[in-house]
């Protein structure tokens, strides 16, 4: 995951999981335009293992987050022709600060499949539970990247055993994917979540203070 070269910054000419569109519009009488991007929904999964009374997050390297770090430190690799040609990057920063941490989760593509069908293949293949889909609880919905996508989030939670765990997860290899499962102990879970020294998704946050408010009561033996 760390190992990162043969960089190159090129145009998106078509792909299979963002349309950029421009609408133009009349609001209140002014006339406006805003450029976004349509992309699929997907879903994210709260996984918490009560033999290890921990939580099981996944991380892995993000080409965005990546080049959001470049862009900020190397300004010029954007300027160009990179919008018409391919153009060769020297990899000017280590491939770390492009990795993250967040939820288990994975893009809606199957419209065959119900979201929790989804949600319970996720956590099979990158975090290797298989677990049953009764177990799956809804916590809520909401929209991601209002500015930009306007994607629908669903996000679940899901109690594991060890007993549970079926294989080594690390997503689809065949997909490219490279993701590393990380068990954060509940004990450090709300350290771990304000540490600006991981990065992790909002989701991540969200979810871990979540937890606090409506499983820990139970986990721990407190009253409600």
């Amino acid at each position: 995951m760390e190992s990162l070269e043969g960089l190159a910054l090129g145009p998106c000419t078509a792909s299979p999981y963002l349309q950029p569109w421009r609408l133009r519009y009349r609001q209140n009488g002014v006339s406006k335009t805003w450029d976004f991007m349509r992309t699929h929904d997907s879903v994210s999964i709260l996984i918490f293992n009560t033999s290890q009374q921990c939580f099981v997050v996944v991380k892995q390297f993000r080409p965005a987050v990546y080049m959001s770090e470049m862009a900020q430190h190397h300004p010029k690799d954007f300027e160009g022709d990179c919008q018409e040609n391919w153009r060769p990057l020297e990899c000017h920063l280590p491939a770390s600060v492009g990795v993250t941490y967040e939820l288990c989760a994975g893009i809606v593509d199957k419209p065959e499949l119900s979201l929790e069908e989804i949600a319970r293949q996720e956590v099979l293949e990158e975090c290797g539970y298989d677990i049953p889909l009764a177990s799956l609880k809804r916590i809520t919905s909401y929209r991601s990247g209002v500015g930009v996508t306007g994607s629908k989030q669903t996000l679940f939670y899901a109690e594991v055993t060890d007993k549970m765990k079926t294989g080594k997860g690390g997503g689809q290899p065949e997909e490219g994917e490279l993701i590393e499962v990380v068990e954060i102990s509940l004990r450090d879970s709300m350290s771990f979540a304000f540490d600006e020294t991981f990065p992790k998704t909002m989701g991540v946050l969200f979810c871990f203070m979540w937890f606090q408010s409506n499983i820990a009561p139970k986990v721990l033996g407190k009253p409600e």
